[in-house]
Formats: C-alpha cells, structure tokens, sequence
C-alpha cells in the first residue's frame, strides 16, 4: 500500500494547513482510479448515493487507489451499516455522507464509522480491512477507529452546523453549493450572490471551531475562490464530466486544425 492512500497522511496535510484535491467518481474502471492516483490528486469519492458502485466492484476499486497513492472515500448511499460500516469493512479510507439533517445524523454516523467506546459499529475481523483477521486484532480495531469521516449537512441549517461542528470525530464539513442553490430556491444558480454569502457562512463556523472545511467545485475559478475563503478540501468535479470536457476540448482542437488545413 502506497502511504499517499492512507488515514494518516491525508489528515497530516489537513493539519499542516495544506489543501487537499479529489474528484467525485461514478466510475466503476479500477485503471481509472489508477490514472487519477498517477496524476497526483490527494483522494478520491467513490459515489454510492448517485453512482452504480456495488460493495464487490468498490473492493477492487479500494486496492487501485492503495496502489496508486490516492486516498479512497466513499460517499454513503445511507445513514445505515450497509452505508459506512460495510464500505468500512472492505478498507475504504473514510466516508463521506450526505444527507446529514441534525446532531442526532452526525452522531450516528460516528456511531456506525466508531468501534467502542468511541461507537457502535458491529464487530468482525474477518474482513479485509483487518487483512481477513491476519492483523492483531486490537491494532485493527485502534487503525479502525482512526478512519476519516466527513459530513455534509444539506442546506443551510445554521444552527446544525453550530452544534456539530463541535464533535471530535469529524475531519472535514463539506459543503455542497449546488444544495444550497436549492434550499434557497436558486436551484443550480451557485454563483448568486446569495448563495455564496450562505457558503462563506458555514466556512465561517467551520474554520472558527478549528476544523476543516470542504466544498464541490467544478471550474477552477470555483475552486480558487473557496481556497481564497478557507477551504482545504477541494472535490473538483466528477471523472466522467472531466473525461467529457477533456474529449470535447481535444476533438475541437483537432477539427480546427484539420479545417486551416484545407
């Protein structure tokens, strides 16, 4: 396992005030995991709540980026053990999770992600993430409980963010301007000027308690900007609309020569 793709050295870059780059991936292709390791990004979301990720395929998935140097996250389809505690039996990094409404959310997410007495996730060392129970069980189960959660509250429940950003357990709040457009009844329009101030808002509360804040960002001017405010954990994108963008620039290119040419 390549030391890029682990707990530890994605939280001593978060620490050490640096910002860290992934991409959102529906992708299912472990060489494509691989060539976004090889291109130097910090970690990768494997997207259970939108993508066609099944557990067998985000096994295989989880030992391309250990290979490749790139920390593997999933985005949990669920705030259930099929959502966090399964993907964490098979060695994701950590898990991202959506759909946080409230304290009591986040608590069982820490609950589900935490052995005891930090939670309650259920206990099996005859898994991957425990070398299918070669590894000594109480370094196991102290490795298990370092894994790296990260929480989106949706919308702009203020008042949530107050009271969980409190919690120990959480390494990064991430913040999804798109859903906020929405609560705010700007659905898609994440550059008015209403939006932004709400985002700058929470990285406000976020910062201010000594945590990491996160955002989606799909240009780079979008990831600048929020790198300007705070931000230290930047998901740019998704593989498949980069992969689109890349071909369609390449192919505009490549007809525009070929029409000087005649």
């Amino acid at each position: 396992m390549d030391s890029r793709s682990t707990p530890k050295y994605f939280r001593e870059k978060l620490q050490n005030g640096d910002v860290v780059f992934g991409v959102f991936c529906k992708t299912t292709s472990p060489e494509m995991i691989e060539c976004l390791g090889l291109a130097g990004f910090d970690f990768c979301i494997l997207d259970q709540e939108h993508g066609p990720v099944g557990m067998e395929t985000l096994q295989n998935l989880i030992r391309a980026a250990e290979m490749s140097g790139i920390c593997p996250l999933v985005r949990a389809g669920e705030i259930n053990e099929s959502g966090i505690s399964h993907p964490l039996d098979v060695g994701i990094a950590g898990v991202q999770v959506p759909q946080v409404n409230s304290l009591e959310d986040a608590k069982r997410v820490i609950e589900l992600a935490r052995f005891a007495p930090r939670g309650k996730r259920g206990v099996c060392r005859f898994v991957r993430a425990a070398n299918y129970s070669s590894m000594d069980r109480q370094e196991y189960f102290a490795a298990a409980n370092e894994t790296i959660i990260i929480l989106q509250l949706e919308g702009s429940a203020i008042s949530a963010y107050k009271e969980v950003v409190k919690l120990q357990d959480v390494d990064v709040f991430f913040i999804g301007p798109y859903d906020i457009s929405q609560t705010l009844g700007l659905t898609g329009q994440i550059d008015a000027p209403e939006v932004q101030e709400k985002v700058r808002e929470i990285i406000g509360i976020v910062r201010s308690a000594g945590k990491a804040a996160g955002v989606f960002a799909d240009t780079p001017a979008q990831a600048k900007r929020w790198i300007e405010a705070g931000c230290q954990y930047i998901a740019y994108s998704v593989d498949y609309g980069i992969f689109i963008d890349a071909c369609r620039n390449l192919y505009g290119t490549l007809a525009s020569i070929a029409k000087e040419s005649k």
